[in-house]
């Protein structure tokens, strides 16, 4: 990633299978928790940038959905091979992001390797995904995992405070020739979760602490949305 504008790099979107550098109005300087280094500018998105998401992932559905559970099931094994090569760079990456030691952010990285290979099914249709920051990579692959699995596309909201590895694995689901519009992801904070919730997403799920969920929950009725945290 090389995405600079005067300042700390800055991380994008990734919406129908490409990075979108978004130029938001603010931006959440998310710091090194252990060096203090400020590593990256995370873009505060809103309703706009929620909306294109959720349309590359509506028009991605139908064709994802018709593929078969087989052949979606070789996109996972593919994503799962990519990133048990790519342990040592994920775990990089928690580890600066939140503060995990070597030990804890590749045993984090391995379990979701063994999360992509063994997923649960979940619901069709084209969801909103909301992980927080204590077990990013882990949170994607159980729950996005079981999600494109049954035929589900996606738009996850990561935490502005841990983006990074979840815009590598985006780039990593280009590699593992994943179609375009399966998974997107959307930058931002509380903004950016009321406007997923609005732009006409089937459902939101949520893994992550109990107190963001409440944040969550309200956001999804606000709006009319199903909310369902997932374990």
């Amino acid at each position: 990633m090389s995405f600079t504008i005067d300042g700390p790099m800055a991380i994008p979107m990734w919406v129908n299978g490409h990075a979108l550098l978004t130029l938001a109005d603010d931006y959440f300087m998310l710091t090194d928790p252990v060096t203090g280094e400020t590593r990256y500018r995370v873009p505060l998105c809103g309703a706009k940038e929620a909306a294109e998401a959720v349309a590359a992932a509506r028009a991605a559905q139908p064709a994802w959905g018709a593929m078969g559970l087989m052949a979606r099931r070789v996109c996972l094994d593919k994503l799962a091979e990519a990133l048990d090569r790519y342990t040592g760079h994920f775990a990089k990456l928690l580890r600066q992001e939140t503060g995990l030691d070597e030990a804890a952010a590749k045993a984090e990285v391995e379990a979701a390797v063994v999360a992509l290979r063994e997923p649960a099914v979940g619901d069709t249709g084209s969801v909103g995904v909301v992980l927080d920051a204590s077990a990013p990579v882990l949170g994607f692959a159980r729950v996005v995992g079981a999600a494109v699995l049954a035929g589900a596309t996606v738009v996850v909201k990561p935490s502005p405070k841990a983006p990074s590895a979840l815009f590598a694995l985006c780039e990593l689901t280009a590699r593992a020739d994943w179609p375009a519009g399966v998974v997107n992801l959307l930058q931002g904070d509380r903004a950016a979760l009321e406007g997923l919730c609005a732009a006409g997403v089937d459902r939101v799920l949520y893994r992550g602490e109990v107190a963001l969920g409440e944040q969550v929950a309200a956001a999804a009725a606000a709006a009319g949305v199903e909310c369902v945290t997932v374990a």
